[in-house]
């Protein structure tokens, strides 16, 4: 019994039989995705869809988990809720972090789903963290910090003296809760979210986009104002591209290409489905 915790968003009045798994990136928590699976669901228009926003190892409310915290323990919960939840995944959409997670999912279950779609998440090792710098130091900066604050403003405050946007703060002051005796506490474990990280850079998994498994079809967007994709990146996977593998770069995106592109990643996601 996977003990990841899930949430369903269906089309009211339906009762789905086939499901799009959402994956959030670090720091997240499914909920980060809601907007774009709601927005999936609205434009593919079909009753046999449903989304399933899932919270990842030692994220939002799957704390649960035992060691090691590793990409393959990520994948390897998910698969696990696939079977618990007893439904048939028919597609799995990454963002960053979760896009490496869901290119394991799909080579551990053998590529037998229709899509994967994979959001600025580049497959190969990045032992330089290139585009996840302020990602390193959000976590150098939880790290140093107390785990209690008394209040959200006195979290958001510390991200900001820290040099980090206060839109950032504002997001992963999503992870604190309350506590009984007043304050909050954060939830997330950093020696774990460590763990996580550093397996997340190490991991090399261009061999799938490159062989890919079973019926699988892959798309790989990348935001074009981010640097996660160098240019040699971006040229290899542009020699992927064949019937099996589609690639897109949308302008003007940055890493968080689902917030800030929002409209562009569910047209994406719904021409593909439906075409």
């Amino acid at each position: 019994m996977s003990t990841l915790f899930s949430t369903r968003v269906t089309t009211p009045g339906t009762n789905p039989t086939r499901w799009m798994l959402f994956l959030h990136g670090i720091f997240g928590s499914g909920s980060n995705l809601r907007s774009i699976a709601r927005g999936f669901l609205d434009g593919v228009g079909d009753p046999s869809w449903g989304a399933l926003l899932v919270d990842l190892r030692k994220h939002g409310r799957s704390q649960d988990l035992p060691p090691p915290h590793t990409l393959q323990s990520a994948s390897n919960d998910v698969v696990q809720l696939i079977a618990s939840e007893g439904i048939v995944m028919d597609g799995i959409v990454g963002h960053s972090f979760g896009g490496k997670v869901a290119l394991d999912v799909v080579a551990a279950v053998d590529g037998d789903l229709a899509w994967a779609f994979i959001l600025d998440s580049m497959p190969g090792a990045r032992p330089d963290h290139r585009g996840s710098e302020s990602t390193v130091r959000v976590l150098e900066l939880l790290e140093s910090s107390a785990p209690t604050y008394p209040t959200r403003e006195a979290f958001v405050a510390r991200v900001v003296e820290h040099g980090l946007a206060e839109s950032l703060g504002t997001w992963l002051a999503m992870n604190l809760a309350p506590e009984a005796a007043g304050g909050f506490r954060l939830r997330l474990e950093t020696p774990a979210i460590r763990a996580l990280l550093e397996d997340y850079f190490e991991k090399d998994l261009w061999s799938v986009l490159e062989h890919p498994p079973g019926r699988v079809q892959f798309d790989v967007v990348i935001a074009g104002a981010s640097n996660v994709y160098s240019d040699a990146d971006r040229a290899r996977a542009r020699t992927l591209v064949g019937p099996r593998l589609a690639v897109e770069e949308i302008e003007g995106a940055s890493h968080w290409l689902h917030v800030d592109k929002a409209k562009e990643v569910v047209q994406r996601l719904v021409a593909r489905v439906r075409g």
